[in-house]
């Protein structure tokens, strides 16, 4: 019999628009209120800014010859910009892929040639590998944030004609944007999130996390990374509130945007909250405005998240969610916090616990794999039905691969990961992609990568290679041959070398064994 938990709070009620409508619904009466403040400038997107942005890019990608249902590639830092490149696409009828910018040209292609994508949208800093990833890709349209010669300027879709209307879509089945995530399965694939499934999660997130009305956030979180844009790029405008961005994380220049703009709200990742807990610079600042810091996008320790809470006076809590699920499937609600815990289902959503040896639902207290179905669990994946299938059964519950219990007090606990991805910083690091990677050098015979816990990253990638007879191969070579190929994030930070990799009769790799050595 199937155990369903479901959320404490009432079911939530959304509209049947696309993610611009629903997170600006506000702009009009909101008017020369800030929305994104560029936290290296200084230069400020108010509503009325931004709706007249998102309008006349729209304009300008349907008059460069955006088709219907057109991809448009972004690859960018946090700045005001983004939030006009992104929702300027879906206001035009096309979907946006994001990527991470430090990528490097191979990855970058891939995901241009999966996603189909026509046209990018680059930051200057990025161009040489964005030019030549859309040149490997047969892409001729790039448009930069910044001037540079050779390329059209962003500026330029900025100033052109606004559409007068946004283009009519269907938004069950339209999809706005296609973040590329390792899935449950450790290969890159396209995540197809609808409208429907953005905004009903804005809607299931905003009582829990929402910063709404005078709040203050800082955007540090990437806006390519699904928590970033939907916590704070669209649930900030959907709350009325205002936002900093940070192209980057530099603790300095963070501690100082939390202090000079006195802001209210923090959403992070334990790396940061790692930071505020123990780097002698916090004692410099007046962080006394900081009401709330939400934790996500890889597990935050009840000792640290305590730490940190005691020094900087301000709650500390923890959500939860994934890209396939827009992403917010968990989060603290005010006053509810209990250690190390995720925190309750948002509204509209429902869980099951489920013994991954057997496939008997769990009950309170006990170990299983998480399913959970609500209206932000995705369309699927782009021309992957099987991966689809593989993960999203026929009544739609959606297989974490995380293992997690829940308590009486309706929280969860993530205890451990049935699928074997790492988490660094969090970011996510298919083993398999790195092993494809390192076993193609002709020094190594075989080769296993896990994941390592560390306080400051979460997980760290290790490595263990067994060299072929004669190779004298050194460690620091192995992480350089990875290095020139991967984004940063991917990269190997330790090796051992061994004389065999476990594995199982079937020939699949024993990484408890090499993780417990």
């Amino acid at each position: 019999m199937s155990i369903v938990f479901r959320s404490p709070e009432p079911d939530v009620v959304f509209g049947d628009v696309t993610v611009t409508e629903a997170a600006f619904a506000k702009a009009g009466e909101l008017g020369e209120k800030p929305y994104l403040i560029d936290g290296t400038t200084g230069d400020v997107l108010t509503y009325a800014g931004a709706i007249d942005g998102i309008y006349r890019v729209a304009g300008g990608l349907i008059a460069a010859g955006l088709p219907a249902n057109g991809v448009v590639a972004v690859i960018a830092a946090n700045s005001p910009d983004y939030a006009l490149a992104f929702h300027g696409t879906v206001t035009a009828g096309g979907t946006v892929t994001t990527l991470n910018p430090t990528y490097t040209v191979e990855e970058i292609s891939h995901q241009l040639n999966d996603s189909g994508a026509s046209m990018i949208i680059c930051d200057a800093m990025f161009v040489e590998t964005s030019a030549a990833a859309a040149a490997a890709s047969g892409i001729d349209t790039i448009y930069t944030i910044g001037d540079v010669p050779g390329f059209t300027s962003f500026e330029a879709l900025k100033t052109s004609d606004p559409i007068a209307a946004p283009v009519a879509v269907d938004p069950a089945t339209h999809v706005a944007v296609l973040p590329y995530s390792s899935g449950t399965t450790g290969l890159s694939k396209g995540v197809e999130l609808t409208h429907r499934n953005l905004v009903a999660n804005l809607a299931q997130a905003q009582p829990v996390f929402g910063s709404v009305g005078d709040a203050v956030a800082v955007a540090v979180l990437p806006f390519f990374h699904i928590y970033g844009m939907q916590v704070l790029m669209n649930g900030i405008a959907m709350g009325g509130s205002t936002a900093v961005t940070m192209p980057r994380f530099d603790l300095v220049h963070f501690l100082e945007i939390l202090q000079d703009y006195k802001v209210t709200h923090a959403y992070l990742v334990p790396p940061i909250i790692l930071a505020l807990a123990k780097h002698p610079l916090v004692d410099n600042y007046d962080l006394s405005a900081l009401q709330r810091v939400v934790s996500g996008a890889a597990p935050l320790g009840a000792d640290l998240a305590e730490e940190a809470a005691r020094r900087i006076e301000a709650d500390v809590v923890q959500g939860y969610g994934l890209t396939e699920v827009s992403p917010v499937s968990h989060g603290t609600f005010p006053g509810d916090y209990r250690p190390g815990s995720i925190g309750v289902l948002v509204p509209s959503t429902e869980a099951r616990i489920v013994d991954p040896e057997t496939g008997e639902d769990c009950g309170i207290d006990t170990d299983g794999e998480l399913w959970l179905r609500g209206p932000q669990v995705m369309k699927g994946y782009l021309n992957n039905p099987q991966a689809t299938a593989d993960c999203i059964d026929s009544d739609g519950w959606f297989h974490t691969g995380d293992i997690a219990r829940v308590d009486e007090h309706n929280h969860f606990y993530i205890v451990d990961r049935l699928k074997e991805l790492i988490k660094y910083k969090g970011f996510q690091v298919p083993p398999a992609e790195l092993e494809a990677l390192l076993i193609s050098h002709p020094d190594i015979a075989d080769v296993a990568v896990v994941p390592v816990p560390d306080v400051g990253a979460g997980e760290l990638p290790k490595a263990f290679v067994v060299r072929t007879p004669g190779s004298e191969m050194t460690d620091q070579e192995v992480k350089d041959f990875v290095a020139q190929r991967v984004a940063t994030y991917k990269q190997v930070r330790l090796v051992e070398f061994i004389d065999e990799i476990p594995k199982s009769a079937s020939g699949k790799i024993l990484r408890r064994l090499l993780r417990d050595r």
